[in-house]
């Protein structure tokens, strides 16, 4: 199976951090291709279903999304290696870059992922967990997006469970936080959340509030602020995003 990676063939090389699931290392795959390896603890994901996954998105292929190279199932822990990017996540990358980023750099960001998620989009993939920390940027800083479809396969409780505290609650559609039901529309409305993140260069949205009163504020229908940063115009795509039903919503190839 070409998806099944020999362990022999990889080489960690360094701790970068610790991801949801475990370790991420980088790496050298066959001696020469730079790796990132994510290591997935025991128990933190459902492993069998996961695999049958990872087939499938071997097969996405898309310059705006972070690559899955294969995954190595021949000890514990089971490991996932993908694309290298050397800029690390977007979240971070925007906060430590404030105020030296052009609004233009900043909306070309947002391009990058929503030309990602419309080939997600087109081939009928659901990510669920669309974020600025489910972003990379690599050296030449362009953004991607990354751990499409990995939400599915969370054990834990508190991520799986809507009231749960790790539950994304800020970035969910109220179709998702209500009823759990994904689509690509309510990608989109997470979509408008991480444009925001980005002309915010990185802020919490909802800054001070808590999952339950963000729950009521949008069932309210208040909605994310527009950050200064944002014209009047790219508020406007962004507040699209965030229409009550997911067919007010724009779909990623309209955005």
């Amino acid at each position: 199976e070409e998806w099944g990676l020999n362990p022999s063939e990889l080489l960690f090389l360094k701790e970068l951090g610790r991801g949801q699931f475990g370790v991420v290392y980088f790496g050298k795959w066959k001696d020469t291709i730079k790796v990132a390896i994510k290591t997935i603890n025991e128990g933190a994901m459902s492993e069998d279903d996961f695999m049958e996954e990872a087939k499938l998105m071997m097969k996405l292929s898309h310059p705006k999304l972070v690559q899955l190279y294969g995954v190595c199932t021949h000890h514990k822990p089971l490991c996932v290696m993908t694309e290298f990017m050397e800029n690390g996540c977007l979240l971070n990358y925007l906060r430590q870059r404030r105020g030296k980023l052009s609004r233009d750099v900043l909306l070309s960001m947002c391009q990058d992922v929503c030309e990602g998620m419309a080939y997600l989009e087109r081939n009928s993939f659901i990510h669920r967990d669309l974020a600025a920390r489910n972003c990379l940027v690599n050296m030449e800083h362009v953004v991607k997006v990354s751990d499409f479809g990995m939400a599915r396969y969370v054990i834990d409780d508190e991520y799986i469970s809507s009231s749960g505290t790790k539950f994304p609650v800020k970035w969910s559609s109220p179709e998702v936080f209500h009823f759990k039901k994904y689509s690509s529309k309510s990608d989109v409305w997470s979509f408008g959340v991480l444009m925001w993140e980005i002309f915010t260069e990185g802020k919490m949205p909802f800054e001070t509030k808590s999952n339950s009163e963000v729950v009521h504020e949008i069932s309210q229908g208040n909605r994310l602020y527009r950050p200064h940063l944002a014209s009047h115009p790219v508020y406007k795509v962004m507040y699209s995003c965030w229409h009550e039903k997911p067919e007010g919503r724009p779909t990623f190839a309209e955005l």
